[in-house]
């Protein structure tokens, strides 16, 4: 297999940038998940340069691997927990009992959300440039 961590991290770094562009636009259910996307980009990045296979979509699942290999923080954990929450139901309307995501998602949540995504994407660039 071809490495090819920094394109996976290009990629973090502009669905990040989308998700700030969303935030900014009050697409707050895009912003939830464009965040979510940019978390999971990072450690994929990060687990394609150690050399391991990262396979799905859970943040959560893809770091619990990477730590296999590197020390993660039990606060990036419970932050991929919470961006985990945003991969479906922001973007499927037959996800909530009512109304669609784009009623059901807040600012706040965004904001919350792009930071974790922060933390996690330099956590990740921190691992590409130690190796």
């Amino acid at each position: 297999m071809v490495e090819r961590s920094a394109d996976w991290i290009d990629q973090a770094e502009g669905d990040l940038e989308h998700a700030k562009h969303d935030l900014k636009s009050g697409f707050y259910d895009w912003a939830c998940f464009s965040a979510q996307q940019s978390a999971e980009k990072a450690v994929k990045a990060a687990l394609q340069k150690l050399g391991a296979e990262a396979w799905g979509h859970s943040v959560y699942d893809l770091l619990i691997h990477l730590k296999e290999k590197e020390p993660v923080s039990t606060m990036l954990l419970d932050y991929s927990l919470e961006l985990d929450k945003a991969y479906i139901p922001t973007r499927y309307p037959n996800a909530h009992p009512s109304s669609s995501p784009r009623r059901r998602y807040t600012r706040g949540e965004a904001e919350r959300l792009i930071k974790y995504a922060e933390e996690i994407l330099e956590f990740c660039k921190s691992l590409l440039s130690k190796v």
